[in-house]
């Protein structure tokens, strides 16, 4: 059994700055990709920002240079920090993680709870 605990969401005025944090636990052998998604009301989820384990990021287009995600191997820990934080960015924030609870088991995707991220105009 996997879990993945996200934290560090909340309100925040326009212009202003959150970080995230997932924390994953349970039976892990070893992660791969780690990753942001979001969904706003009435929308898709989509892709936030994803990092390896080796730490090559990938962002969404629209995002770039204001949200970065890192990760702490050691801890199993991915983050997400961002800057200038706009309305639109308001979203429920779900961390993504694949990961391998044996050597003789493919990787798996499991998913957090998600953190409700809202700014304020």
């Amino acid at each position: 059994q996997v879990q993945l605990v996200e934290s560090g969401g909340g309100l925040v005025q326009a212009g202003g700055s959150l970080r995230l944090s997932c924390a994953a636990s349970g039976s892990i052998f070893s992660i791969n990709l780690m990753g942001w998604y979001r969904q706003a009301p009435g929308k898709q989820r989509e892709l936030v920002a994803t990092i390896t384990t080796g730490a090559t990021t990938n962002y969404a287009d629209s995002l770039k240079g204001r949200f970065t995600i890192s990760r702490d191997n050691a801890r199993n820990t991915v983050y997400l920090q961002m800057n200038s934080l706009k309305p639109e960015d308001t979203a429920v924030y779900y961390c993504n993680a694949e990961v391998r609870t044996t050597p003789y088991r493919p990787h798996l995707d499991y998913w957090g709870q998600g953190t409700q991220v809202t700014v304020s105009s």
